[in-house]
């Protein structure tokens, strides 16, 4: 225990804490079991330890990962409890899913110790997900995702802009005066700003790291694949960055791999899931159900960037940005006259060429363009998109 409290403080004391991401803010701090997931290298780890050194006594913390290899021997109920004998009233688990049996032992934490608050961190959604059926009376989950725009500016630029909402964005009222020229600084951000390790060295190279542990280990391991299918899952990666954006034909994708056609949906489900591609669907009956896979695309544009350079298209890219932008807080669906519809809004993506012959019958519709830096009536700039969260 001694040992545990040593590295938490160590951790804790050498955090940054000027900046913090958008999620910090959303999450309901007094709940006593709060759950954190996403897809790895997003900064899940950093946002808990940064709310420790900012609102809670060290005496009474502990941060541990659930990958140290002391959890090998000791179990976490018996950490939670003799560390409530020491007084201990918050309790951090990062990479819960690490851990055998996790959900379990996190209810029984619950249950038993009712003056201690938990939080925990996963980076597999598919676990988090999966093992959470226990605790659905009990936790409160949140979903993160990557740096946005507005986010990349103030954490690698120290450009600080308010966030604004989809409705202020439409109706012109962005207003960025600490921002001379947006353009050049959005295109790196297409590059490399979507995950807060991009400020390290190598970020090329961690980034192939996160894709290969996420498919060859967190996506096999937790959906009880085994070592042939997660090779699989690598070659229908490498199909996604070839092709996106693509209508899914599972007929020819499962003869290319060699697997069955029913497997395909459930294979780019997991990937979904696990913050490596996103899926844009039809509406179904104008109810917000969510239906039949109209494209599929890589999840953020640093993935195209990184995963598909031989195949880039401007295109892609700027579709790409738009839907994972616009999901962490509206309902994005595949448009039947524009590219994407959200809510009574239909959006046509495209250069600063762009016309508004696709979206001519529309009554709320509006071109989204690439390579300018001010708007007017119905056409909005692309990176605006950036500024929601």
């Amino acid at each position: 225990m001694e040992a545990l409290f040593e590295y938490s403080n160590r951790l804790i004391a050498n955090i940054n804490s000027g900046f913090t991401r958008y999620m910090y803010d959303q999450i309901n701090w007094d709940s006593r079991l709060i759950g954190l997931f996403g897809p790895r290298g997003i900064g899940k780890t950093t946002l808990v330890l940064q709310h420790i050194k900012n609102n809670l006594s060290l005496k009474h913390t502990l941060y541990v990962t659930a990958e140290d290899f002391y959890f090998a021997k000791n179990r976490l109920l018996d950490v939670a409890s003799d560390f409530v004998k020491l007084g201990g009233t918050h309790l951090i688990i990062d990479e819960i899913h690490k851990y055998p049996d996790w959900s379990t032992e996190l209810k029984l934490i619950y249950d038993y110790h009712q003056n201690l608050q938990v939080v925990f961190t996963g980076s597999s959604v598919l676990d988090i997900k999966k093992g959470s059926s226990d605790l659905s009376r009990r936790a409160v989950l949140y979903s993160m995702q990557g740096l946005s725009f507005r986010e990349y500016l103030q954490l690698f630029h120290e450009i600080a802009i308010p966030k604004f909402t989809l409705d202020e964005i439409l109706t012109h009222k962005v207003a960025t005066p600490q921002l001379a020229h947006p353009l050049p600084l959005f295109l790196d951000y297409l590059k490399r700003g979507y995950y807060p390790f991009a400020l390290e060295h190598d970020f090329d190279m961690k980034l192939l790291q996160v894709v290969n542990q996420t498919l060859e280990s967190d996506i096999p391991v937790y959906a009880s694949m085994n070592v042939s299918t997660g090779r699989k899952l690598k070659q229908l990666m490498a199909i996604v960055a070839d092709s996106v954006p693509f209508k899914p034909n599972m007929s020819k994708i499962s003869e290319m791999l060699a697997i069955s056609r029913n497997n395909i949906a459930d294979y780019l489900l997991y990937m979904e899931e696990a913050g490596m591609i996103t899926q844009l669907r039809f509406e179904t009956s104008g109810i917000r159900c969510l239906g039949k896979v109209d494209k599929v695309y890589l999840d953020n544009t640093n993935l195209v960037f990184g995963l598909a350079q031989e195949s880039l298209n401007k295109g892609n890219i700027r579709e790409t940005f738009f839907m994972n932008q616009l999901r962490v807080g509206y309902p994005i669906v595949s448009s039947k006259i524009a590219d994407f519809t959200i809510d009574t809004f239909e959006f046509e993506i495209g250069d600063k060429n762009k016309s508004n012959k696709q979206i001519k019958t529309a009554v709320n519709g509006f071109v989204v363009k690439d390579d300018i830096e001010s708007g007017f009536l119905n056409t909005i700039p692309l990176w605006h998109f950036g500024l929601l969260y």
